[in-house]
């Protein structure tokens, strides 16, 4: 699991590093918020949960550990292709609405899992 969260880190790291590039080209900022969402839940976020796989869990390959897996990274896609639309005025914010809510709530389940499989580990 450790890997798979990695290489999604990687992944984000790129893409928010990209979109910061192409605002600075632009002088368009309007996707900060966007840009800051990808940094963190795409990049940080991925890394913390690949560092904790790493020194504290293992690789449970357990069905948790992986719902707890997907949860996050489609959660996070969604949001962040939402927030994307939002504030590039593409769709509005009250359409998107219950997209978000829902997509954060599935980055919310990711976390509660996470807690979860570390209560569950056994030192």
């Amino acid at each position: 699991m450790d890997i798979k969260y990695v290489r999604s880190a990687l992944a984000y790291a790129a893409i928010g590093l990209a979109f910061g590039l192409h605002m600075i080209g632009s002088r368009n900022h309007g996707q900060m918020v966007t840009h800051a969402h990808i940094l963190l839940l795409g990049f940080v976020v991925n890394f913390i949960y690949a560092l904790c796989y790493k020194l504290w869990l293992g690789t449970p390959g357990t069905k948790l550990a992986l719902a707890q897996y997907y949860f996050h990274q489609i959660g996070t896609l969604i949001l962040l292709v939402t927030l994307f639309l939002q504030y590039g005025h593409f769709v509005s914010e009250k359409s998107l609405g219950p997209v978000s809510s829902t997509a954060s709530f599935a980055v919310f389940i990711g976390l509660i899992l996470m807690i979860v499989l570390f209560y569950r580990k056994k030192e």
